[in-house]
Order: C-alpha cells, then structure tokens, then sequence
C-alpha cells in the first residue's frame, strides 16, 4: 500500500499537468481503464482526446486547491476553485477527486460546488 503523502502527490502531478495543459504527462499518469467523471455524472473513457480538445478550447483553464485530504482507499479529495477566461462556466468553487492506484490516477472527477 502507497504511503498516504505519495498518493497525494500522485494527484497533485496529474493537476499540476492539467495546469502546464501537458498532454504527454497526463496520459503516463492514467491507468489503462482511466475513466473521467464531470459535474453532471457523464462518464468519459477517451481521455486523451478529452483532455486534448479541452486544451484547445480552454487554453487558459487552471485548478486551485485550497485543500487536500487523502481517504483511506487511497482516493485524494482536492477542493478549491477554477479559472477560465474562455468560458465563464468553468469558473468557481469545484471539488475533485482522484482515484490513485500504483503511481497513476484511475479515476478524475470534478463536482462544482455552486450553481452554474
């Protein structure tokens, strides 16, 4: 079983890719079966893609966390905010989880915590 801190980390790198919008280091950090999870339940298998049209389209989007917690089932818990010139929708107060199995996320999933 991975040390708590080292799960953390794992979840932290894959957001600090999804800042650097680094779509090499995100894909060597999903599991093969990595799954994304959105706001409103819809599930997405495809992430490479996902991620790739998010980029393009959101080029200036980042997450914020303000803190993180690490469950016992080694999922890490990230709450804090987003920003995005492009798309006043993806601003605000968000929740993630990420679910780390070895080194690498099997499941990223983001919960808005407001009303957009």
């Amino acid at each position: 079983k991975m040390d708590a801190f080292d799960v953390m980390m794992v979840a932290l790198r894959f957001n600090e890719k999804i800042n650097q919008r680094d779509l090499d280091g995100l894909v060597k950090l999903m599991t093969d079966d990595h799954i994304f999870i959105d706001n409103s339940g819809d599930v997405d298998n495809n992430m490479k893609k996902g991620w790739e049209e998010f980029f393009k389209n959101y080029p200036d989007y980042r997450n914020i966390f303000t803190s993180v917690t690490v469950t016992d089932n080694d999922v890490v818990v990230m709450v804090g905010y987003s920003t995005c010139s492009d798309e006043p929708r993806l601003n605000g107060p968000s929740m993630w989880t990420a679910k780390v199995i070895g080194e690498r996320v099997s499941e990223w999933r983001v919960y808005w915590l407001d009303q957009r």
